[in-house]
């Protein structure tokens, strides 16, 4: 969440950023100013209070040693309506910070100023392109078809045992799957990434953390019973792993990366744009993160954009990048670029990976700092998806069909075992 030290200090600019977003942050943030000044002056009382409570302890000590006892007894009395009163400041001083942060949480991060003006995805900047759109074969079908004509994903068979969207890999598309996975984690190792193995499901502080929860979308499947949350993304158990730790400078960059599956409800998607992989309640994703310091943390996000790119680049596929507007920006993102691969049987760019750069945001949720000039300094984090595998199986089934099967880049085939899906 945004900073109260910076929203104190920048009222103007910090509303002016937020309607970037198309966020109208008047009133929250004027109610957070206005509660601010109230804690201050609640401070002030609290601290005064305080003062003289320790003021009057010394004195009845000396008045119980000259043996006045009586005028003792009267400044212990008023001690003890002192700490009555220094207790109802300190509750008062606990609501008021419990409504700042209850407000914090509700306001989305600010839009680095590099980012676009815009509303929605027609918006969004083509920041650059590369690779070649293959020319297609008569008759090319899209990857469910290709899917059921090799006997690779069995999409009728994941509705029978979970329901729509959760698919079921067999053969030579489940090796596929794990070559994917295999090639995404050992690139990362590579480009110096830890690999970390994390759970699967994780408690409301650390999906508050990374800023999933409050969930106003409901996309984030629940356990009640348990009160834990399936994860959205490895960025959340991942992050997580940072909340309450203060590292050194020297610790910085920290790189990790980890394979997940992902559980997303995707409440509201319908259409053409969710058949087969397009849009899945559970996939496979290798998710890089990084936490930094505030100098070096867009270096950081170029290093990740271009290891992102290293990999779409080694399967063979025709993208793009693009840098998001502030109105298709995620809630906690201050900049992100997305990865769109061409699916040529479906004629259209599927997204693949989000590259974010959180800066402060995450960090001050999560109370992540580093140690710097013997004081403490929030840092930023970053992720990426690096890479999420549905749509990577469907562009590479469409785009490498041929009329003697479907061609494994030669990246995969160490991997996969096989050149070719006959």
């Amino acid at each position: 969440m945004l900073t109260l030290k910076y929203i104190t200090e920048n009222t103007d600019e910090v509303i002016a950023r937020l309607a970037k977003k198309h966020f109208d942050g008047k009133e929250p943030i004027g109610k957070v100013v206005e509660l601010d000044s109230k804690r201050k002056k609640t401070q002030a009382q609290l601290d005064a209070c305080l003062s003289e409570i320790n003021q009057l302890s010394r004195q009845v000590g000396d008045l119980y040693k000259q043996g006045k006892t009586e005028e003792a007894n009267t400044l212990k009395t008023k001690t003890a309506e002192l700490k009555e009163a220094s207790k109802d400041f300190s509750a008062s001083m606990d609501a008021i910070e419990t409504e700042i942060t209850d407000i914090l949480l509700t306001i989305p991060n600010m839009p680095n100023p590099s980012v676009p003006e815009g509303v929605g995805a027609a918006d969004n900047i083509v920041e650059r392109m590369g690779g070649v759109i293959p020319e297609m074969v008569v008759d090319a079908l899209p990857h469910w078809e290709l899917a059921k004509k090799y006997d690779l994903i069995d999409f009728e068979l994941g509705v029978k045992i979970s329901g729509a969207g959760f698919p079921v890999y067999k053969g030579q598309g489940a090796r596929l799957q794990r070559a994917l996975i295999n090639f995404f984690l050992d690139e990362a190792r590579e480009a110096g990434y830890t690999e970390i193995m994390p759970p699967t499901v994780v408690n409301a502080a650390s999906g508050y953390g990374t800023g999933q929860l409050p969930d106003k979308e409901g996309q984030m499947y629940h356990c009640n019973l348990d009160d834990l949350y399936l994860i959205p993304t490895a960025e959340v158990p991942v992050t997580n792993i940072y909340r309450d730790v203060i590292l050194t400078e020297q610790e910085l960059p920290i790189k990790n990366c980890a394979y997940t599956q992902c559980f997303r409800r995707e409440a509201g998607s319908y259409g053409k744009d969710v058949r087969g992989l397009n849009r899945l309640h559970e996939f496979s994703k290798i998710e890089i993160v990084r936490i930094d310091t505030p100098e070096h943390s867009y270096q950081s996000l170029d290093e990740m954009i271009a290891h992102v790119e290293n990999l779409v680049n080694k399967l063979e596929l025709p993208y793009r990048i693009l840098r998001l507007c502030g109105g298709d920006m995620s809630f906690t993102s201050a900049i992100t670029f997305d990865f769109e691969v061409f699916s040529s049987a479906q004629k259209r760019w599927l997204e693949v990976s989000s590259v974010s750069n959180f800066e402060s945001y995450q960090a001050n949720r999560l109370k992540c700092r580093y140690r710097v000039d013997k004081k403490t300094a929030l840092c930023h984090t970053l992720n990426g998806s690096a890479l999420a595998l549905p749509r990577i199986v469907a562009a590479l089934l469409e785009n490498n069909q041929t009329l003697e099967g479907i061609r494994i880049p030669k990246a995969l085939v160490p991997y996969t075992g096989f050149d070719m899906i006959k």
